[in-house]
Parts: C-alpha cells; sequence; structure tokens
C-alpha cells in the first residue's frame, strides 16, 4: 500500500501490528537474554578430542559469534519471523560427550554438516513440515514448556537459588539456605522485571537486564566483593572493547573417522543430531510463534517451510565455521514478549552478534 516505507513492505510491519522501534527493543532483547552463548559454548567445546588436540578459546567465541550472525540474519532476511539462532547446547554437549572422545574436532564438525544436510533434506521433501503439523497441539506446548522449565532451572541453580538436594533432586540455597551475592541480586532482578511487566513498561525484560548487571558490577567494585564472594563467576568489566577476530577454525571440517568406529556409529550419532535439533527445533518454533501471536488455531506459523530450512543450514553453517551446529534458541521468546514480531527483530539480533 502507498505510504509504507520500503522496510515496512518487506518485513510486514503493519501487517503484523510492530514497529520499527518494538523490532529493535524486541532484537536487543533477545540478544541480551541469549548473549550467555558467547562464553557457555567455549566452555562445552573446550575438551580435548580423540587426538588430543583442543579449541583455541578465542577462536571458539570468534565462530560462536559469527554462525550466530549470519544464520539468525538469514532467519530475518529470508524467514521473516523473530527467531535468533546460535550454537544449541544440545548439539555441543552431545559432540563434547558422545564424538570428540571418538573422534577429532574436525570430524565432529563434520557431523554437525552431515546431520544439517538431512534436516534441510526433510524440509525440502516437505517431511518436516508434515510431522511437525501432525503433533497434536497440547504435545507441542508441553514440549516448549519442558524446554523452558529445564532454561529455569539452570538459571535458579547458576543463581544458587537451589542446589543439588541430599534428599530430593533439589534444595532450597546452594548450601540448604538463601544466601549469598548471587541469590540477592537474581532477586532483586528477577522482582525488577516482574515489576515493570506489571506495569506494562516497554523492554521490561531488557531494562530488569540491564540494570541487575550494572548494579552487580557497581556494588562488586565498590563493596569489594570477590570471586569467592560470587561462587567463582564475578561480574566485571575488562579487557578491551576492539580486538581482532580469530577465525583459525573456519573451514576446518572433515568427514572421516568412519574407518575408527564405523559407519553404524556414524549414523547413529547423525541420527543422535537430526534428532535432537529436529525436536528442540520445533518446540522452540512453536512457542516463540504463539508468544508473538503469529500461529494459528493449530499451532502453525506462517511461512514455516523457510525458518525450518534456514534452521537446518544452520547446523551445516555451525559446522564449517567451528562453532557446532546452530538451533532456534527458545530465548526469543523474550523478544516476543516484548514486542517483536517479523524478521527486522532477527537483523537486530544478527548484527549485534556480528558486532561481538
Amino acid at each position: 500500500p502507498a505510504g509504507r516505507s520500503r522496510l515496512d513492505r518487506y518485513f510486514h510491519l503493519t501487517d503484523r501490528g510492530s514497529t520499527l522501534a518494538r523490532e529493535v527493543r524486541g532484537g536487543t532483547t533477545t540478544f541480551m537474554a541469549m548473549a550467555y552463548i558467547l562464553l557457555l559454548n567455549p566452555v562445552l567445546l573446550s575438551g580435548p578430542d580423540a587426538a588430543g588436540h583442543t579449541l583455541g578459546r578465542t577462536a571458539v567465541i570468534t565462530a560462536t559469534a559469527a554462525a550466530a550472525a549470519l544464520t539468525t540474519l538469514l532467519m530475518g532476511f529470508i524467514g521473516k519471523v523473530p527467531l535468533a539462532l546460535a550454537a544449541g547446547l544440545n548439539v555441543s554437549a552431545a559432540l563434547t560427550a558422545q564424538v570428540v572422545p571418538r573422534l577429532t574436532w574436525p570430524q565432529a564438525m563434520g557431523m554437525c554438516v552431515m546431520y544439517g544436510a538431512v534436516i534441510m533434506l526433510l524440509v525440502v521433501t516437505g517431511l518436516r513440515e508434515k510431522i511437525m503439523n501432525a503433533i497434536p497441539l497440547p504435545l507441542k506446548h508441553a514440549i516448549t514448556m519442558g524446554i523452558g522449565m529445564f532454561v529455569a532451572l539452570i538459571g535458579l541453580v547458576k543463581a544458587g537459588f537451589v542446589g543439588k538436594g541430599t534428599g530430593g533432586p533439589v534444595q532450597l540455597g546452594a548450601t540448604g539456605e538463601l544466601t549469598g551475592w548471587p541469590v540477592l541480586f537474581f532477586a532483586v532482578t528477577l522482582l525488577l522485571i516482574f515489576m515493570l511487566q506489571a506495569r506494562a513498561v516497554p523492554g521490561a525484560i531488557l531494562i530488569g537486564i540491564v540494570v541487575g548487571t550494572l548494579l552487580s558490577v557497581a556494588v562488586t567494585r565498590l563493596g569489594g566483593l570477590t570471586d569467592r564472594d560470587w561462587g567463582g563467576t564475578t561480574p566485571a568489566l575488562h579487557g578491551g572493547a576492539v580486538s581482532m577476530p580469530d577465525f583459525a577454525l573456519l573451514g576446518h571440517v572433515e568427514f572421516g573417522g568412519w574407518d575408527r568406529i564405523g559407519a553404524i556409529s556414524v549414523g547413529m550419532i547423525v541420527f543422535t543430531l537430526v534428532l535432537a535439533g529436529f525436536f528442540d527445533a520445533m518446540a522452540t518454533i512453536i512457542g516463540v510463534g504463539t508468544e508473538a501471536g503469529l500461529t494459528d488455531a493449530r499451532g502453525r506459523l506462517p511461512g514455516l517451510s523457510r525458518a525450518l530450512f534456514i534452521d537446518g543450514a544452520g547446523g551445516a553453517i555451525g559446522g564449517v565455521a567451528g562453532a557446532s551446529g546452530q538451533t532456534v534458541f527458545i530465548e526469543s521468546a523474550t523478544g516476543a514478549g516484548e514486542g517483536a514480531r517479523t524478521g527486522l527483530s532477527s537483523v537486530v539480533t544478527g548484527g549485534f552478534f556480528a558486532a561481538c
């Protein structure tokens, strides 16, 4: 229609009831919620492979940021939905636990390329979308809630709000009591977000994350808190703002190892990665689509095939980059909760990863 900008027409801002400001806010919030992957993925991929070689930390950080930027930008420009992608925690954990003890890291990344190719083939044939549409909506919601509860449990444990129990699965606090600075700032930040959301303040999640981070850094510096006070993870700002990226892992992909572990084992590894990525992405896409109000009564998302294809391509892209397979992140729901409705928010998120 006349009067709309090219940006509006391409991303369907008006059609989906969104604005440029809401998309920028949503994309920024999504990035803030999932930026932890830049620190966590190098930890997950830090182990030695079968040959005793390890991946360089700076190289993994560069690969993680680059792969997340490329796949998220593709989702924004082509998929046109508010979904951000990065290295899948389940994929990285599977590579470390099951693959690299028997193969080399380049061969493990080759497994990512293969599983991504399989998923793209399932999308092209229409089989993946048919399977997703055939699953009952309550089961889709159950998978989404399961992932959400898993992520919430990780947050509760890392904050020291719960710990491994002696008589049960968990106990209140890491030591049986709610003590320590992480617990205090966890509670303050969470309550701030809830208060802002209750008052319908735009950017409530983003504001809460920023305020909680700045407050913890300030108290650490002014109060002289140590690593022990924080449980080993001290919030601090250090180092330079700009440095040269390390692309040493780019293109280090091999498709060997068949003679070492056998074709059947290779097939089982690829099948495991496909299965993990398949249902993880399905639950995330449906959950974020529902949060953004983009799904129909049966939980189907418009342009689903494009989003699924890019998610599959993320496996191959992550393998080539050396960051493990990329998949859509449930943290995209935080951006949808802040008003993100189009792929423009994914472009914003991808831009932040590119800057990283």
